[in-house]
């Protein structure tokens, strides 16, 4: 046969099979689409720490860890604090099938792509970024909330609340000849100061290490989400105490906090929920403008560098306005925060009043929370009702056309996002 017959039989018959083929061709199945989620990321402040109603966590191993007693070991994986009346699980998310919070009490940047048990005083679970790709194998994550700098390689919030505390209850209960030694050796007395709280140097460091791990995350992120769309809410720090307190916790017994021993305002001011002097107040507010100074930073230094991601900055900074512990004379009671609380011994059972006891009683009580961490580690975060409300500044920041927005609380409890 001609070479010219064979090729042109050859075409017929390529022309002839692919419209067989069209005309036969059955559609491809309907892949199911997966159901919609929202992640949280990060520390105490996302996980739900202060919030009560603790669920399970799947420990580093993959057993689900609940409540083990009081006296276990700080590191078992329950102690996250992974809550049911976290922001996360109480904010309107339209669009929202599922929610999954894998964030943990005490979180740092480190735990994001390694294991937090590798460090010192960590928690048994696996690295975030495990956890966050077991959920994408089942889950299109939409929406992402992450909380993450307020404990670091260089300071945490824990060791902060609990310096300044510490130092206004040793100044109350004794004088300053006498010794006062906690397990860990004896305490200063005097206010925090700005540097006691956090250097520049250390903010740097902070925002440095809290960069190079959200940058993990976005990266995961883009190679795992099914869809590729999802919006990241870089969430900040609100402090628990206001700037001031309310004057009737000034003095007690003619007594104020710059005078040497004053027992009477101690108890007050414990039993209301802000043992502190009242010249800490304002280092730890510029604290707390220092930690929501590190997520900013993150957020602007990573948009830059993922110029397709939805990246938004939630400034919650004021959203407790009014409604900080010992802003009124209720306080407790009304409070978006938790009081400190301690207990005397791993019992369960939290100390409401310090009034009538001695410094040996104090100083037993507080050296139950060093040994027992799990027995205080709830002290000044935000309570369900706080959580509550930060997840109507989730629920704003999740649909904002806005790349940064701060929620404000105003006097009459409202809360907007701007």
């Amino acid at each position: 046969m001609p070479r010219f017959r064979r090729t042109a039989l050859a075409a017929a018959l390529t022309i002839v099979t692919a419209a067989l083929s069209t005309a036969v061709a059955l559609p491809a199945p309907a892949t199911a689409a997966l159901p919609t989620a929202a992640v949280a990321l990060g520390d105490s402040f996302i996980s739900g720490e202060g919030a009560g109603a603790y669920t399970p966590v799947v420990d580093a191993n993959g057993v689900s860890q609940g409540f083990p007693g009081w006296t276990a070991p700080n590191n078992n994986a329950y102690f996250c604090h992974r809550s049911a009346n976290a922001s996360l699980n109480q904010a309107n998310l339209p669009g929202i099938q599922n929610r999954f919070n894998l964030a943990c009490s005490g979180g740092q940047p480190r735990d994001i792509a390694t294991a937090s048990a590798a460090r010192e005083k960590g928690r048994t679970v696996a690295a975030q970024l495990d956890q966050l790709r077991a959920v994408a194998q089942t889950q299109d994550i939409d929406l992402v909330l992450i909380g993450l700098g307020s404990n670091n390689s260089s300071f945490t919030f824990g060791s902060v609340a609990e310096k300044c505390a510490n130092r206004f209850i040793a100044d109350a209960w004794t004088g300053w000849w006498e010794f006062w030694a906690y397990l860990g050796g004896p305490v200063e007395q005097k206010p925090c100061s700005d540097a006691d709280l956090a250097t520049a140097a250390q903010i740097s460091a902070a925002t440095a290490e809290t960069t190079a791990a959200v940058r993990q995350i976005l990266t995961t992120l883009d190679q795992v989400d099914a869809d590729g769309q999802h919006r990241v809410v870089f969430q900040d720090y609100t402090n628990p105490l206001p700037l001031d307190l309310n004057p009737a916790y000034y003095e007690e017994d003619g007594r104020d906090d710059t005078r040497d021993k004053f027992r009477d305002l101690g108890a007050e001011r414990y039993a209301a929920g802000c043992p502190i002097h009242r010249a800490s107040l304002a280092p730890g507010h510029r604290f707390s403008q220092g930690l929501g100074g590190i997520v900013k930073s993150t957020r602007d230094t990573l948009a830059a560098e993922f110029p397709a991601d939805d990246l938004v900055y939630l400034n919650v900074q004021r959203a407790f306005d009014g409604a900080r512990l010992c802003e009124s004379t209720s306080s407790p009671t009304g409070a978006l925060a938790t009081p400190i609380r301690l207990q005397d011994g791993a019992t369960g059972t939290f100390v409401t009043s310090l009034a009538g006891k001695d410094k040996i009683a104090i100083q037993r009580i507080a050296n139950t929370c060093v040994s027992y961490f799990q027995t205080c580690q709830e002290s000044w975060h935000p309570n369900a009702t706080g959580h509550q409300v930060l997840g109507q500044c989730l629920a704003s920041a999740a649909v904002t056309a806005s790349r940064a927005v701060s929620c404000v609380r105003a006097g009459d409890g409202t809360i907007s996002v701007s």
